[in-house]
């Protein structure tokens, strides 16, 4: 397109694309045209969701494969409002999102109301930052944009996008390069202090988190784990980022009281804890201030100041994760950890409290599946109880193995997540794991699967209740109320939608399933049938 052709639109589109972003998700109405029509001609790919919130999702699972902020594209008023669900997600769940929304041009707004309402205070309190796009500010919007929705911590941004201006022919910008900043290292005082305290060290323990990812960091934490020897816990979205067959690893840590009976113990033995990158938003309360910092030294290096108060530390560096462990390692003689092997007995703990040899049930189901996919299978969990007992059991090889919504822990994600993993990445297997009831949320996007032509394998907990919900009221002892449903034909929904469909009730028959649905030519929803109550006991 000559430069002299180019519209405001055609500017923003256009950084998107130098940010690495090659597809957009949404669901287009008229004063959106011309922003898919200027994705579309930057080299990014629209694609119609049959949700803003689902787009949202696919938008995320893609991100996770190809690193660029993920897109999501709604239209004024009704379109934009039911994105606001997966914006919060990007918030909580740091992702860099950029979300672009259309509206009617100011003047129109002084007088017309159809349809029209604030978008960017429904967006601020939800997102990084939000912008009103203007046809000469154009590309320093685009650029703000991009860099407020990839700074640490990552997250989502809004760009509002008005009709007129959208239209607007501008003249070139000058382009814009926008450079990653330097890490930043710690020093001084407080990098002695916690050398000290690494030396001093006999019973040390790692807790890591999402940052290390978002700072690619896993190669230098696995090298400063091993060298101290040091055994650690991930949260769930930073499960992987060692693989977590390494004998140091004891798997990961978020919602499971069950594993927390394994897990806190050990953290309380600890002489000194290490936070690294570590964002509590994950935990659930009883990770709420477990460790004691009178008698524990701790260290918590993470992106940003702690103003969250689920923890504190003896010593907060706001550093980067690599460049912190770079410098906190350098000169300290290596000891023995952990003298009487307490790692290795709450290991074996947790591999009992989630067996892998259930008959029938939800642990099967989870174990059969590990056993039968490859290793490289990426995954996608839904919130609800099976998400609790496959964060548990579900071993992850690589960072963003199994990628879920552990922070605003929404439900309805499983699904159009793995259709994004499945679009930026077609060669590996690629299943998802949901409840009835998520599933029942977002079924319509099936119909996406099938016009992606994306061979995915969703899998589908069929107990006919809200498992974790109505849990809950048991152990409070009221009444069954509002958790229960039919049974429905999710198999069938699956032929419906243009996919296959089949209904198992034993591990013989999910091991087919599973072996078939990986030749398929196109998705298959396997609907595993298993008992109310299935989750007692196991969480």
């Amino acid at each position: 397109m000559p430069q002299s052709d180019l519209r405001a639109a055609d500017i923003l589109a256009r950084r998107l694309y130098d940010a690495g972003c090659r597809h957009a998700f949404g669901m287009p109405g008229g004063e959106v045209l011309t922003m898919v029509d200027a994705l579309e001609k930057a080299g990014i790919r629209f694609i119609l969701a049959k949700h803003e919130n689902a787009a949202g999702f696919m938008a995320e699972g893609v991100h996770h494969r190809d690193g660029a902020p993920g897109i999501l594209v709604a239209t004024l008023g009704p379109g934009a409002m039911n994105g606001v669900n997966v914006v919060a997600n990007a918030l909580q769940d740091r992702v860099p999102l950029i979300v672009l929304t259309g509206c009617v041009d100011e003047d129109e707004a002084l007088s017309y109301t159809h349809q029209v309402l604030d978008h960017q205070a429904v967006f601020r309190p939800i997102t990084k930052a939000s912008f009103r796009l203007t046809a000469a500010g154009a590309g320093i919007v685009a650029d703000k944009a991009v860099m407020a929705a990839t700074a640490p911590r990552p997250g989502p941004v809004h760009v509002d996008v008005p009709i007129g201006v959208a239209d607007t022919k501008v003249s070139q910008p000058v382009t814009r390069h926008s450079r990653k900043p330097a890490p930043v290292v710690p020093h001084g005082a407080d990098l002695a202090q916690a050398r000290d305290w690494l030396a001093q060290a006999r019973r040390p323990l790692a807790i890591v988190g999402l940052d290390v990812l978002a700072d690619d960091s896993a190669c230098v934490l696995r090298a400063f784990v091993e060298h101290f020897q040091i055994p650690f816990v991930t949260t769930y979205k930073a499960k992987g980022v060692i693989a977590e067959d390494h004998p140091l690893c004891l798997g990961g840590a978020g919602l499971s009281p069950l594993a927390d009976q394994h897990l806190l113990p050990l953290v309380q033995q600890a002489d000194l804890v290490l936070a690294i990158g570590y964002d509590p938003i994950e935990m659930r309360p009883g990770w709420r201030n477990v460790w004691d910092t009178t008698r524990q030294n701790v260290i918590d290096i993470a992106a940003e100041p702690n103003t969250h108060h689920m923890h504190q530390a003896g010593l907060n560096l706001v550093a980067d994760t690599g460049a912190a462990l770079e410098a906190l390692a350098q000169g300290i003689r290596v000891a023995e950890t952990w003298p009487d092997r307490e790692p290795e007995q709450a290991k074996a703990g947790l591999a009992q409290a989630f067996p892998m040899d259930d008959t029938w049930g939800p642990a099967a189901v989870i174990a059969e599946a590990r056993d039968v996919l490859p290793p490289d299978t990426l995954a996608t969990a839904d919130s609800g109880a099976h998400r609790i007992l496959l964060s548990q059991m579900w071993t992850c090889h690589a960072p963003r193995d199994l990628v879920q919504s552990s922070a605003l822990c929404t439900m309805g994600c499983a699904l159009p997540l793995a259709i994004g993993l499945k679009l930026a990445e077609p060669a590996r297997p690629v299943v998802s794991f949901s409840g009835d009831a998520g599933f029942l949320m977002v079924a319509g996007d099936l119909a996406t699967a099938a016009e992606l032509g994306t061979p995915t394998i969703f899998v589908v907990f069929v107990d006919a209740s809200l498992a974790l919900i109505e849990l809950k009221q048991r152990q409070r002892q009221m009444t069954n109320l509002g958790v229960d449903f039919q049974r429905h034909d999710f198999a069938a929904m699956g032929r419906a939608f243009g996919g296959n469909g089949v209904s198992v009730s034993n591990r013989a028959e999910l091991r087919q399933a599973l072996q078939e649905a990986q030749s398929a030519d196109r998705f298959t929803v396997i609907a595993a049938e298993i008992d109310p109550g299935g989750y007692d006991g196991r969480l």
